[in-house]
Order: C-alpha cells, then sequence, then structure tokens
C-alpha cells in the first residue's frame, strides 16, 4: 500500500486534473486494486479521460 503522504498527493493531483503528477506518482510504485478503484471512480467524477487512463492502465501490486 502507498504511504498516506502519496495517496493524498494522488488524490489532490487527480482533483486538480495535473496529468504529469499523476502519471509521476504512479510511476514509483505498483497500485494495490482498491485504492486503484477509487482512484478511478474519482477521476471519473473530474471527467478528465487522459488520466482515468493512466489509472485503468497502471499496474497492480499482487
Amino acid at each position: 500500500m502507498r504511504s498516506i503522504n502519496k495517496f493524498s498527493a494522488l488524490k489532490t493531483a487527480i482533483a486538480n486534473g495535473d496529468k504529469t503528477s499523476v502519471k509521476d506518482l504512479l510511476a514509483q510504485e505498483p497500485i494495490v486494486e482498491l485504492e486503484k478503484s477509487y482512484l478511478v471512480d474519482l477521476a471519473e467524477l473530474n471527467g478528465n479521460e487522459e488520466i482515468i487512463e493512466l489509472l485503468k492502465d497502471a499496474p497492480i501490486k499482487r
């Protein structure tokens, strides 16, 4: 699981529509499936298709 700070930063970047930050944060480590689902839902609320695709393509930590 990501640290709370990294997860919060990822949520903030999604809410702000900051594709570059989302991409950088996702590149740091795989994401837990539950977190990924939540973040995709958050991105869908904002309607940013590029961020939604970045999240959907992010590797899942097993």
